[in-house]
Formats: C-alpha cells, structure tokens, sequence
C-alpha cells in the first residue's frame, strides 16, 4: 500500500516537473530558431558582466536531410537564452566550426537541393546566425573530402585551412570550446 502511494505521488511529481519543462521561450536575439526553457531562479546565476565567447564544434549532421541540424542551432539557443538572462549582446561572441558529416548542411540552396532533393533547411538559421554576427567556419579539409565547394555555401560562410585549426586559433584568442 504504501509503495503503491509514493508511487502515485511520484509520478504526479514528475508530470508535473515534465509539464512545467515543457513551456519553451523563443528568443529575442535569433528570433525563430533556438527555442529555451525559461530558468527564472537558478541556484548557479549567471554572471551578466563577463563576456561569453564559445566555438561550437559541429561535426554531425541530421540523417534526413530536411531536417535543420540541432548541433547548429544551439548556437541560436545560446545567444537566445543568455540574452533572456540578462547578458548584453556585445558580450557574446560565437563561432561555429563546422565540418565532417555537417559539412554539406552549409551549402546553398541550389547545391544542396541538387545533392539532396530538397532545400537546404539550414539556410534560414545560417542567414540569421550571420546578421547576428556568428562566425560560421568551415574545415577545408571536409569542404574537399565531402565536395563542399566553399564557393557554394550559404553567404557568411568562413573557410579555414582545417577544423583543427581553426578550434586552436578560436581557443588561442579566448574562445570556449563546446563539443557534443
């Protein structure tokens, strides 16, 4: 009996945990892309005097290609979601490096419906990240190994010599890495 209530009681518990987490916000900075969940009073604050600078390393890539790739818009959702906790926009800096299977997820339209069949479902995102002044860097050596021409990808696009270096060069000038 009694495992049967705190059974009962702990799935009330977490339902309502789950309906709570489940109200999104969409954001001021990227409107459109990078939806968040709202945290109005966390234990760890944020800390809205420093800057933030943080290179995303995006290597992978959704396998149905009419899917905007996640990995890229958490750069949105970060410049979202600090800009909601109160952090200027001039104290955050983000670069994307991009390369291996996310390589393609760069290129425009036309290339990418040629290769694909559809539209490129990133453009949208990718236009938006670079009016917000995100660099969008991609590897040479993917660009050539997954016939990438750089000259093709969306416009803002950055190509640097390999992923590799460009991570070392970001880090050297103060940037934070984040790989998932």
């Amino acid at each position: 009996m009694k495992n049967g209530i705190l059974a009962v009681l702990t799935l009330f518990t977490l339902l309502g945990f789950q309906a709570h987490g489940q109200q999104r916000e969409e954001g001021s900075v990227i409107v459109g892309y990078g939806p968040f969940y709202p945290i109005p009073s966390p234990d760890y604050p944020t800390d809205i005097t420093r800057e933030f600078k943080v290179v995303f390393d995006v290597k992978n890539s959704p396998e149905d290609p009419e899917t905007r790739n996640p990995w890229i818009e958490t750069a949105a959702r970060f410049l979202n979601m600090h800009a909601r906790a109160g952090v200027p926009a001039a104290q955050l800096q983000v670069a994307l490096v991009v390369h291996n299977q996310a390589a393609p997820d760069l290129l425009e339209d036309a290339f990418y419906r040629e290769r694909f069949g559809t539209d490129n479902p990133n453009r949208g995102l990718l236009e938006a990240l670079n009016t917000a002044g995100v660099q969008v860097i991609l590897c040479g050596q993917s660009a050539a190994a997954r016939a990438v021409p750089p000259e093709h990808t969306v416009p803002g696009t950055k190509l640097a010599l390999s992923a590799m270096t460009a991570l070392i060069q970001l880090q050297d000038d103060g940037y934070r890495l984040i790989a998932f």
